[in-house]
């Protein structure tokens, strides 16, 4: 008989019924070291401590009020990252893909309230991923999520990742905003060099048009800033989506904007029933307090440095095999060679107790808990190297 879910996915036969840190344990009580964490989201590790405990408190209090009345945990973390960063308002969502509708929609709507509703287009990249809704998919323009699902939807134009020409001449004046993510996840891990973020708040500021930022997977932490353009000076946006590790596995999304790009946001023009409610926000000021303490952020950029370290050896001893190594931070990639499938080797990985994911341009994809240390990483190379040792071409 049929499983009773659609077959949207293809998990392995293997059920995890709980986690420790950067260990997860299956119902047969194996043990497998992390490394994938839930695709960038248990960025504290699993079960951890604090927000276990602050989860338990909250919801033996109150678990859902919707937006219709305050949320006081919601605003004290709207505070936190305000404060943290270049925006002065908050709207708390339950994932990445929401986040980023919000986005799109507040660059599209701040062009309507000044005067130019003309001014609807966003543009973005070869290799986005912005999220699975309708909206997401069509800025994303991945041809394999559009498939199947009606016309394309009108007002993105996309330009080859990395073109700063094409950049420059897709811009018209009936373009709203750049979107893009500093580094890209689903893409195949591609860091936009820094000079690229420069430049398109430089080009946004000379059309009058906004820079939009999916931090959704670079985020929270997750390179060793709070948001990964952080590391560039000069190069904040006006609109940012963040999502996966603010919520330390706990579903939760904000979109995150400057006082004028969300100034056309008022109220009636968007809404969420579950966004930003009790249980959420009250683990996310965990989570928040967790990643900008004394010391995690040196410790993300010395572990995430070292693991770097260890796979450019890794990538040395499979020349045939590896192409480079990618990413920034905690958030890696191993780009394998034409032949070579990256789903062959997490399930070598796998069989071994290591958990990798994959990416797009045939790239391996590793996102581990930030508070991974150096054995850990070890652990985890000796692993690929093994595995990349046994992995052959694709017939």
């Amino acid at each position: 008989m049929p499983a009773p879910m659609m077959d949207t996915y293809a998990p392995p036969d293997l059920v995890f019924d709980r986690g420790e840190g950067v260990r997860l344990i299956t119902d047969k009580g194996e043990r497998y070291l992390d490394f994938i964490s839930g695709i960038a989201v248990n960025c504290l590790g699993h079960a951890h401590p604090k927000a276990v405990a602050a989860l338990k408190a909250q919801s033996e209090k109150l678990w859902h009020l919707s937006n219709m009345f305050k949320v006081p945990q919601g605003i004290e973390l709207a505070k936190k990252l305000t404060d943290a960063t270049f925006a002065d308002r908050v709207f708390f969502t339950n994932s990445g893909a929401e986040a980023m509708e919000c986005a799109l929609k507040t660059a599209r709507r701040y062009h309507y309230v000044n005067g130019n509703p003309q001014r609807y287009r966003i543009i973005t990249f070869t290799g986005a991923f912005h999220g699975r809704t309708y909206g997401a998919i069509n800025a994303g323009g991945n041809p394999k999520y559009l498939e199947g699902f009606g016309p394309a939807m009108e007002g993105f134009d996309q330009v080859e990742f990395g073109d700063h020409d094409a950049l420059k001449a897709a811009i018209t004046e009936e373009t709203a905003a750049i979107c893009v993510e500093p580094v890209q996840g689903e893409g195949g891990v591609r860091a936009l060099p820094e000079a690229c973020l420069r430049g398109i708040r430089e080009l946004a500021d000379e059309h009058g048009i906004l820079v939009i930022y999916d931090e959704v997977q670079s985020g929270a932490g997750r390179t060793g800033k709070l948001f990964a353009h952080q590391w560039v000076e000069g190069a904040e946006p006006d609109i940012m989506a963040s999502a996966k590790g603010i919520g330390g596995g706990f579903p939760m999304g904000a979109c995150l904007a400057t006082e004028a790009a969300a100034a056309g946001m008022v109220v009636g023009t968007h809404g969420s029933t579950y966004g930003g409610g009790p249980l959420a926000t009250a683990v996310g000021n965990v989570v928040f307090d967790e990643l900008t303490a004394d010391g995690f952020m040196d410790h993300v950029v010395e572990v995430s440095n070292f693991l770097r370290q260890q796979l450019h050896g890794l990538a040395d001893r499979h020349a045939d095999k590896v192409v480079e190594i990618r990413g920034k931070g905690l958030l890696v990639g191993i780009k394998l060679k034409d032949g070579f499938d990256p789903k062959k080797l997490a399930g070598l990985c796998r069989e071994r107790k290591l958990l990798l994911g994959a990416a797009g341009d045939n790239v391996s994809r590793m996102a581990p808990p930030l508070i991974i240390t150096k054995d850990d990483a070890s652990e985890a190379v000796a692993i690929m190297d093994e595995a990349l040792g046994e992995l052959q071409a694709n017939a």
